[in-house]
This record gives C-alpha cells, sequence and structure tokens, in this order.
C-alpha cells in the first residue's frame, strides 16, 4: 500500500485540526481510519467508484464523512482525503 504525499499532508492537516480540540480524539480517529484503509487490500472492487477520479481503477472509501479516494493497481495508491474543501485529482 503506497500513501501519496497528497494523503499524509491532508491527513496530517485534519489531524492538527482535531488535535487542536482534542489530541485524544485525533489519534482515535487517525487509528480508526488506518485501520479501515489497511481492510482496502481484503476486496478493494468492493468500494463504490470514484466520483472524483474518473478511472475505472479508482474506488473511494468513506469514513465518517470524508472521502478516501484510491487507485488500485499492483499495489493500492492512497491518493488523499477530503470533506468540505474541493479535492481534484
Amino acid at each position: 500500500m503506497i500513501f501519496t504525499r497528497r494523503f499524509q499532508n491532508e491527513i496530517k492537516a485534519i489531524f492538527d485540526f482535531i488535535a487542536d480540540d482534542s489530541y485524544a480524539r485525533a489519534v482515535k480517529f487517525y487509528d480508526e481510519l488506518i485501520s479501515k484503509i489497511e481492510n482496502i487490500e481484503n476486496n478493494p472492487l468492493a468500494y463504490p467508484k470514484s466520483k472524483t477520479a474518473k478511472r475505472d481503477n479508482a474506488r473511494d472509501l468513506i469514513y465518517k464523512g470524508y472521502v478516501i479516494p484510491f487507485l488500485i493497481d499492483d499495489e493500492i495508491h492512497i491518493l488523499g482525503i477530503y470533506k468540505h474543501n474541493i479535492w481534484k485529482p
């Protein structure tokens, strides 16, 4: 599984935002999200086709209102994470 730099930057910004209110909630959110992302490898085609990354091999994981687009290739590529911000592939 490959986490793009974009995803890493976006998840850090989300973590920092949540941590401003509660560090414990930020850690819980991050841990649960990573667990969900790791489960993608079990059945990547079970997720809906991506509405933002318009490719046949692109899917979306939805978690607590956040959209995590990913590509299915030889490896899973986690592209980013967004909610209210506009995400462009």
